[in-house]
């Protein structure tokens, strides 16, 4: 089960549509849904979880708190709604496109995609945009 929460004003209109997505994202890398649940908050909301649980004095778009057992994907990711419009912005996309990006980039932590090194951060783009074209070929 996916759900979707606020600690913000921002509301989450596709729902539905973005959680059959992102379990055949899941399926597709040979895991199985657990229980998902997205956190959407501002930059200050953020920001104290990356202190507290990171020790990160820093602003960022995610962070996911992973509770995966096995094969069974399961976790809380905080997505802040700032970082994800600004980014937008410098990127030139769509909101909506670069929340998709963030949302399965999660995803795609809980399946063991990693992103620190050079090569890890290309398969990870790699991968987030096989998928971001996937959901695109299904609207």
């Amino acid at each position: 089960m996916i759900s979707y929460n606020s600690e913000n004003d921002f509301l989450f209109g596709n729902e539905a549509q973005v959680s059959v997505w992102l379990e055949a994202v899941i399926l597709n890398e040979k895991f199985k849904l657990g229980e998902i649940n997205y956190i959407f908050c501002d930059d200050d909301y953020l920001h104290k979880l990356n202190l507290e649980f990171l020790e990160h004095d820093t602003l960022t778009d995610i962070i996911s708190f992973d509770y995966t057992v096995g094969k069974i994907i399961q976790g809380d990711i905080y997505i802040s709604t700032e970082r994800v419009e600004d980014n937008a912005k410098d990127f030139s996309v769509p909101f909506i496109e670069e929340l998709h990006r963030v949302m399965v980039h999660g995803i795609l932590h809980y399946c063991g995609y990693k992103d620190k090194t050079a090569k890890d951060e290309k398969l990870m783009r790699e991968k987030e945009n096989y998928y971001l074209q996937l959901f695109a070929n299904r609207q």
